[in-house]
């Protein structure tokens, strides 16, 4: 379950470039926050906590506490545009949630035990089809990671979504797309033995 992880931020009145451009000079990055039902709200985070979270895997699925001049807002980040040389945050867009939203976010996929498949053990090559899997759920009940274990994965096996358990209150948002997570394929060495 994801954990809340608090940016302060100050609410801003001016769009546009040039307001754009005084606000990361003052060490600050524009912000949207929108949902729920209060109105859209401009607000500026702290650029040095808003470039620790964004390079933290799970970025998309942590809750944050947006503390706006005093007032808290339980959050999730939809989008973060990035500068094209520095890949330093631009501008976010913060959407607002509660215990009873249901929200569309993607769980990195958490491999375990490959050293203890057999196949593994037989050579073969672990192939990743998917590393993140997009989920239906209450953003307070986020995972961290799906877990997959590997312990009984042979060669030639597949991983399929219907294979791995999910909380109840988890659901897939897309189980067509996300159907098969990896395969177990043959190393080289099978390759030529069965070409032989």
């Amino acid at each position: 379950m994801s954990t809340s992880h608090v940016l302060e931020a100050q609410e801003r009145t001016a769009s546009g470039t040039g307001s754009a451009r005084a606000i990361r000079r003052a060490h600050l990055v524009p912000a949207i926050l929108y949902g729920g039902e209060a109105e859209p709200m401009m607000v500026a985070v702290n650029e040095k906590q808003l470039n620790k979270e964004c390079n933290t895997a799970g970025f998309f699925s942590r809750i944050f506490t947006l503390d706006v001049n005093g007032t808290h807002h339980q959050v999730l980040a939809k989008d973060v545009q990035l500068h094209p040389v520095s890949d330093a945050p631009l501008h976010v867009d913060f959407q607002r949630v509660d215990k009873d939203s249901r929200v569309r976010v993607y769980v990195p996929v958490n491999f375990i035990n490959e050293e203890k498949a057999p196949g593994i053990k037989r050579g073969g090559t672990l192939n990743v089809v998917t590393q993140k899997i997009e989920i239906i759920c209450s953003p307070m009940e986020i995972p961290e990671s799906i877990t997959v274990d590997l312990v009984k994965l042979d060669m030639g096996s597949n991983i399929t979504l219907d294979m791995v358990t999910l909380a109840a209150h988890i659901k897939p948002a897309n189980a067509a797309r996300d159907r098969v997570i990896a395969t177990l394929v043959g190393g080289a060495k099978d390759d030529e033995k069965e070409a032989e």
